[in-house]
C-alpha cells in the first residue's frame, strides 16, 4: 500500500498543479473531489485543501466538514483552503477593496516555523483572490505577511494545520516547492515514489489482477498506448495481444516505423492495413464531427473483427492518464466527459478494462517509458490526434489529399528535427486547407494547394501559445515544401493562441 497525500479538489484550476509538484517531491497523492475524503484512510499521510473559483461567503461555494481530518492528521489549506479552515473555525473572511492577483514578497516570515523551514523574507509568492481573512480565530498564528495581505499564512495552535493565502503550486512562487517538501517532511513522507518504484509495484498489482488471463491493447503509436503495451508486457508477456490499424491518415511510413519500434521491444503485434475501408467511407464528407465518428466508428469495427479471432480474450487494455480521470469526475461527482479511448468498445465486447497508467501525469508517463528502456524518440513524440490527418485535410478526404500532406509533413516534421525544434515545442502539425491560389512556377502560372503549418508551445493541452519558430527556419521549411510537394505553391504559418483557438484546425 503507497502512503499518499490527499488533495481535496475545491475546483481551483491549479489542483492538478499541486499534484504535479507533490509528485515531482516523489511522494504519491491523490487527488479527488473536495466532498469525497477516502473512508479509508490507511497510508494516508497528510492532506492538501485546493483553491478554488469561489469566495466561502457565496451560498453556492463548496464546504465539507474537516472534523474527520483535523488535529488527526496534518493539513494544508492553500488560498480558499485557508480561507475555508479561518471560516469555519470562525473567523472572518471579507471581500477586499482590489483583488489580490499577481506578486508579492513576503515582509515577515516565522522561520522557525517547520512550514516556512529555510524561507526568507523578501521572497516572492503569487496571490490569486478576491478576499481575504480580516480576522483570525484565537488559536490561529501568523507565521508570515506581505505589506497588503497580514495573514498570508498562519499555523493552528495544538494541531498540525496550516493555511497560505498565496499559491506555491505555481512557477511564480519562488520557494513554493520548498514550502510543499516541508510540509510533506512534517507528514513524515518516505518520498520514495519514482518511476522505478511505480514500475515493481505496477508489475506486480498486473500479475495479480491478471493472472493467465488474456488481454488486447489497440496501439496509436504514441506515448501513453506504447508505455502501457510494454508494462502489460513485462506483467503477462505473450498474453497480450497489440493491434495497430492503419486507417490511412497516420504520418508518412508511420505505419512500417511504428510496426519495427514495436518490434525492437519486443511486443506481439498485428499490424492491420484497412486504409480502403477508411478511405470509401470517408467519401465526400466534410463536416468535422462527422469524419471524427466515421473515423472512430471505423477503428472500433476493425479492432472488433480482429479481436473476435483472437481465443479467450477477457480484458481491454487503455492508455488512460491520471488527467483524463480527474476530467471524467467533476468536482461535484457528475461525468464531466466519458474517456474511453476506444470508446464503446468495452461495452461491446463484454470486456473488463485494464488501466496501468491511469495515475500518472504525462511528464510520469515519459520517464516512466525511459526507465523502461523505450528508445527517446518513442517516448518524446508529439501528441498526434486519433482521426490523424483526418482532422488536418479540411473538407473532404482523399488519397491524393492524404499523400500531398503526408509529404509536406514529413519535411516540416523532419526539419524540427534537424533544427533542434522538435523537442521544444509541444506540439506541430500540417493542415491542408481547403484554399487554392495562383503561383508562378518556372514559367508557368500554377493554380495549387495553401498548407498551414502550427507549432504551440504548452505544458498539458489545457492552454497553448504558438511558437516563435526562427524565421530562417520557417523560409527553409516553405521552400522545402512548395519546391518538393507537387499541389503545393503556398505555406502560411498559424500564429493563434488556445483560447480562443484550438490546437488541431477541426
Amino acid at each position: 500500500m503507497h502512503e499518499k497525500i490527499i488533495i481535496l479538489d475545491f475546483g481551483s484550476q491549479t489542483t492538478q498543479l499541486i499534484g504535479r509538484r507533490v509528485r515531482e517531491l516523489n511522494m504519491y497523492c491523490e487527488i479527488v473531489p473536495y466532498n469525497k475524503f477516502p473512508e479509508n484512510t490507511t497510508g494516508i499521510k497528510g492532506v492538501i485543501l485546493s483553491g478554488s473559483p469561489y469566495s466561502v461567503n457565496d451560498a453556492n461555494a463548496f464546504k465539507t466538514d474537516l472534523s474527520k481530518i483535523r488535529g488527526k492528521l496534518p493539513v494544508l489549506g492553500i488560498c480558499y483552503g485557508a480561507q475555508f479552515l479561518a471560516y469555519s473555525s470562525n473567523g472572518k473572511v471579507e471581500s477586499t477593496d482590489s483583488r489580490e492577483y499577481g506578486r508579492a514578497n513576503l515582509a515577515t516570515v516565522n522561520s522557525e516555523d517547520p512550514l516556512l523551514k529555510g524561507i526568507e523574507p523578501g521572497s516572492q509568492v503569487w496571490m490569486s483572490h478576491g478576499d481575504t481573512i480580516t480576522e483570525l480565530p484565537s488559536t490561529f498564528k501568523i507565521i508570515a505577511s506581505t505589506n497588503d495581505v497580514e495573514a498570508a499564512a498562519y499555523q493552528i495552535e495544538g494541531e498540525p494545520t496550516w493555511g497560505v493565502q498565496f499559491h506555491p503550486e505555481v512557477f511564480h512562487t519562488t520557494d513554493g516547492i520548498k514550502l510543499l517538501d516541508n510540509f510533506l517532511n512534517i507528514c513524515g513522507c518516505a518520498k520514495d515514489w519514482t518511476p522505478a518504484s511505480f514500475i515493481e509495484s505496477t508489475v506486480n498489482d498486473l500479475k495479480e489482477q491478471l493472472g493467465d488471463d488474456k488481454v488486447i491493447l489497440a496501439l496509436s503509436g504514441g506515448v501513453d498506448s506504447s508505455v502501457t503495451a510494454v508494462l502489460l508486457n513485462k506483467a503477462i508477456g505473450k498474453n497480450l495481444t497489440c493491434i495497430f490499424v492503419d486507417h490511412g491518415l497516420l504520418r508518412k511510413n508511420e505505419f512500417e516505423n511504428v510496426l519495427k519500434d514495436y518490434e525492437h521491444l519486443g511486443l506481439n503485434v498485428l499490424g492491420i492495413n484497412a486504409k480502403e475501408k477508411f478511405y470509401k467511407e470517408l467519401a465526400g464528407v466534410t463536416e468535422p464531427e462527422k469524419k471524427r465518428k466515421i473515423i472512430g466508428k471505423g477503428f472500433i469495427d476493425v479492432f472488433d473483427e480482429e479481436a473476435r479471432k483472437l481465443k479467450d480474450i477477457k480484458w481491454l487494455g487503455q492508455g488512460t492518464i491520471y488527467p483524463d480521470v480527474i476530467e471524467s469526475l467533476s468536482i461535484t461527482g457528475t461525468v464531466i466527459k466519458s474517456h474511453h479511448n476506444v470508446g464503446g468498445l468495452p461495452a461491446k465486447m463484454n470486456l473488463k478494462l485494464v488501466e496501468p497508467l491511469r495515475l500518472l501525469f504525462k511528464d510520469e508517463v515519459r520517464r516512466v517509458g525511459i526507465e523502461l528502456g523505450m528508445q527517446p524518440h518513442l517516448i518524446k513524440r508529439h501528441p498526434f490526434p486519433g482521426p490523424g490527418l483526418g482532422i488536418r485535410i479540411l473538407g473532404d478526404i482523399t488519397p491524393e489529399k492524404v499523400r500531398i500532406l503526408q509529404d509536406a509533413d514529413d519535411i516540416y516534421i523532419s526539419l524540427l528535427r534537424e533544427w533542434g525544434l522538435y523537442d521544444k515545442v509541444w506540439q506541430a502539425g500540417t493542415i491542408l486547407l481547403p484554399v487554392r491560389s495562383v503561383g508562378v512556377m518556372g514559367d508557368e502560372r500554377t493554380y495549387e494547394n495553401t498548407v498551414a503549418l502550427r507549432a504551440v508551445t504548452s505544458t498539458d493541452a489545457m492552454t497553448a501559445d504558438w511558437a516563435p519558430l526562427p524565421y530562417e527556419f520557417l523560409a527553409k521549411v516553405s521552400n522545402e515544401i512548395i519546391n518538393k510537394v507537387r499541389g503545393v505553391n503556398r505555406v502560411v504559418y498559424d500564429i493563434s493562441s488556445k483560447p480562443p483557438a484550438t490546437i488541431e484546425w477541426e
